[in-house]
């Protein structure tokens, strides 16, 4: 189903997906370096998955008339180009990339196991964004008059 937004309605739209771009950053990011005794797998792919998430919600916030499938197929795009990107190698990205910083942008080390937990978190951001979205639809006036009160 494809709705158009108005103006006002792109820029809630914008807001929300906003929110929870920045809501998996700060989850994420709490995640990955607040050591609270979590199972490295856990900590490793519970990142993965919310990085994917994230993913989803930045692509929602640039295209929010977007139908599902398109901001799926984009963010699944943008996740698996940066994990490819994992494999170019030069000195200079080498050294960056173990740095914090150049972990938490950029990754250390190609691996499918991180393309299979991004999928999941975009999967998983999807279908929040979708049953949000359900939940949101509005009766029109003139079905709202025919229900019986």
């Amino acid at each position: 189903m494809r709705l158009s937004l108005s103006s006002n309605e792109a820029i809630k739209a914008r807001l929300c997906y906003g929110a929870a771009a920045l809501a998996a950053i700060i989850s994420g990011s709490a995640l990955r370096l607040v050591p609270v005794g979590l199972p490295y797998a856990i900590v490793k792919y519970g990142g993965s998955t919310i990085w994917g998430a994230m993913v989803y919600a930045m692509v929602a916030f640039c295209v929010p008339f977007a139908r599902l499938r398109t901001i799926i197929l984009i963010a699944l795009s943008i996740a698996v180009l940066s994990e490819l990107f994992r494999l170019y190698q030069t000195p200079e990205l080498d050294a960056f990339r173990r740095t914090l910083a150049g972990q938490l942008l950029l990754g250390r080390i190609f691996s499918v196991w991180n393309i299979v937990a991004y999928a999941a978190g975009i999967m998983l951001a999807a279908a929040a964004d979708g049953a949000f979205k359900r939940s949101r639809i509005q009766v029109s006036p003139a079905a709202r008059s025919s229900f019986p009160e």
